[in-house]
């Protein structure tokens, strides 16, 4: 048997932390037993599911690299299959039609509210003609068994029963036709073989209703795995008031795809107390036993550290190839610079985002408009231009722009005009940065090069020269 595993959003909005997790969970379940992982895409919803939510779920999982097997599959293309199977059901007795209007059902459900009882379909049509009712507008409902328990070996909750008789009749097609959710999702279940279903535990209510649609299909039942919901710091399901949610919102913000699915993968699940994880550990590592029954609580700060472990120990060029895209966004064009990879070796002790290292980076590819104020008053003083032009004269008379000659002529000027390391270096640095802030001086020269150090050491002059 072929271990099948499926990840099956709504295109309703983005991808967000939680379905993310899911997708995790059920990639890394299919991958470690070398199985398959399925993407569907469960777009019935055909009022709210639209294309760019679609976009946003393929991008995101791209940009996590959780590859698929097979699919994306949509289920607005099998709506032939489903309406097989409902006349099938109703063929084998295990389905019926439902005249009950709105207002019948309204009553219903406030007579069982005033009575205390549980809100539920009484299944009054069970016994309903097309020609008692003349052909008048129906729902499908299936015929829920009245007797007996459904018992769900749940892999991370463990023994779930549930008594038939608490489960009412549901809509399995609506007046139109179309089909509803939990009739969609057991049939491309049993069409796509899948043995594991992992998903959101607000789903537990779902599952006995479709095992029991399942077992009158005859079809072999997958196994169930809820895995708890994550909370926000206030201890409410996570949402956008507790901060970003989407997926593609934590790359906009300079987070690596891996630091968030290491995140992802703690958030529940744990393998002793080790913290990091490479893809490789995730896979052999992970198992759903071990995934906690209790909700997880998002942390932020934590996810923030787990980024900039990867941006300092993960290799430089995969860093890269992602600052890449932000140095994008902000209009530079990284051939006018030094290789970004460098860019990457010498901030990343220093950056915990990638944002904040394309912000602290792109002085190395063009000119900044302007000085920051509080630096300059305290670095440009009257006599700072000897010490630039000293430092001008030096640098432009080396052969070769490498780091160990450029430290010895900021050491060397210093000595020779016997100011401390300070007072050479800070002028410089905000020559060159238009801040006091950058990376080793040696490193920040190397970078920036010859020629760009040159011109911005003269700038640097006659700005000193003009001051008032």
């Amino acid at each position: 048997m072929t271990i099948t595993t499926r990840f099956a959003p709504s295109p309703t909005g983005y991808l967000h932390v939680g379905g993310a997790r899911t997708a995790l969970f059920s990639w890394l379940h299919a991958r470690k037993q070398g199985g398959k992982f399925i993407l569907r895409i469960e777009d019935t919803d055909l009022e709210r599911s639209t294309q760019a939510s679609v976009d946003a779920i393929l991008e995101g999982m791209e940009w996590l690299a959780l590859d698929y097997d097979a699919g994306p599959f949509y289920q607005t293309h099998h709506f032939e299959r489903y309406k097989a199977i409902i006349q099938q059901l109703l063929d084998q007795g295990d389905a019926y039609r439902c005249y009950c209007s709105k207002e019948e059902l309204d009553a219903l459900r406030e007579t069982q509210m005033a009575n205390k009882e549980k809100p539920r379909y009484d299944g009054r049509c069970r016994h309903a003609t097309a020609e008692a009712h003349d052909n008048a507008p129906s729902v499908i409902r299936f015929k829920n068994p009245l007797d007996g328990d459904v018992v769900i070996n749940d892999l991370v909750k463990g023994q779930i029963v549930i008594a038939n008789k608490e489960l009412d009749d549901l809509i399995i097609a609506r007046t139109d036709g179309s089909p509803t959710y939990n009739l969609t999702v057991v049939v491309d279940d049993m069409d796509m073989s899948i043995t594991h279903v992992i998903r959101g535990d607000d789903h537990v209510n779902n599952t006995p209703r479709q095992i029991n649609i399942l077992n009158a299909l005859g079809a072999k039942l997958p196994e169930y795995a809820h895995v708890p919901m994550i909370l926000g710091s206030d201890g409410a399901r996570l949402s956008k008031r507790h901060g970003a949610v989407s997926v593609m919102q934590y790359r906009d913000d300079g987070y690596l795809p891996e630091a968030l699915l290491n995140y992802l993968i703690r958030l529940g699940w744990s393998h002793g107390d080790q913290e990091l994880f490479s893809r490789d550990e995730m896979i052999a590592l992970f198992d759903l036993k071990d995934v906690n029954v209790s909700a997880s609580t998002f942390n932020t700060e934590k996810l923030l550290w787990l980024n900039h472990q990867y941006i300092m120990h993960s290799e430089p060029a995969s860093v890269a190839k992602h600052l890449l895209w932000h140095m994008q966004q902000r209009g530079i064009d990284v051939t006018q610079g030094p290789d970004l990879i460098d860019v990457v070796k010498t901030q990343r002790e220093r950056c915990k985002t990638l944002v904040e290292m394309a912000a602290d980076s792109v002085y190395f590819y063009q000119e900044f408009a302007a000085y920051d104020e509080k630096a300059m008053n305290k670095n440009f003083k009257a006599d700072t231009d000897k010490v630039l032009q000293a430092l001008h004269d030096k640098f432009a008379a080396l052969p070769a722009w490498k780091s160990v000659a450029l430290h010895d002529v900021v050491l060397n000027t210093a000595e020779e005009l016997q100011l401390g390391l300070g007072k050479v270096a800070q002028p410089l640095r905000v020559a060159l940065c238009g801040s006091a802030v950058s990376p080793a001086i040696d490193l920040t020269l190397t970078l920036i090069g010859k020629e760009k150090t040159l011109s911005r050491l003269q700038r640097a002059i006659e700005t000193i020269k003009n001051l008032p």
